[in-house]
């Protein structure tokens, strides 16, 4: 009897078990492409000079965005979100690193790109390559662009792709944030990454 009774109880437990709930998965706004077999690093040189990957900043979340400095208003307009989600983020952003790689080095120096992007947040970071360079990095990244409205040699637009790409702390890649996302949606993302780490 006694044995049975045991059989009997291990059965229950265990079918109890099973109707526990799964943990869930996180929910983002952004585009989850997790497991994505593209834009799995970059080697770039930030506006203070110093050559960079993606291994440099392990333990933090990464978003990357292309773009350039004389941009109207898409890039201009990232960055201000970017910047005003990481205020939602209290302590937290810290623990975040915009990087926002110029799609311009005929015309995005250095020096234009430390005066430009640090304007939005300090702690941004500006990178380029040479021009050769940059077309690998962007098909890594399929990322697409070419020069418009051209009026003279340095007098152009860029149309480009307007998504950011956002690694975890482990430095995988996670989503895809596209263009408009307003702050709160970027920093709720971000927060999940963060607190997932």
């Amino acid at each position: 009897m006694t044995r049975g009774f045991a059989a009997i109880w291990a059965v229950a437990i265990f079918a109890l078990a099973g109707c526990q709930p799964a943990t869930q998965a996180p929910v983002f706004h952004a585009t989850d492409i997790t497991g994505a077999g593209f834009a799995r690093d970059f080697r770039l040189t930030d506006h203070n000079g110093h050559v960079r990957t993606l291994a440099d900043f392990k333990g933090k979340v990464v978003a990357i965005f292309f773009g350039y400095t004389h941009c109207p208003d898409i890039c201009p307009t990232t960055l201000s979100d970017f910047s005003a989600a990481l205020k939602l983020l209290d302590g937290q952003a810290g623990r975040v690193q915009v990087i926002f790689v110029t799609l311009d080095p005929q015309r995005d120096t250095p020096a234009i790109l430390k005066q430009f992007v640090p304007a939005f947040n300090p702690d941004f970071l500006g990178m380029y390559t040479d021009a050769e360079t940059l077309k690998q990095v962007a098909k890594e990244y399929k990322v697409v662009y070419q020069k418009a409205s051209v009026k003279g040699p340095d007098d152009y637009l860029i149309d480009h792709s307007a998504g950011t790409y956002i690694y975890d702390p482990e430095g995988k890649l996670r989503l895809l944030v596209p263009y408009g996302s307003s702050p709160e949606t970027i920093a709720h993302d971000l927060g999940i990454l963060l607190s997932t780490s």
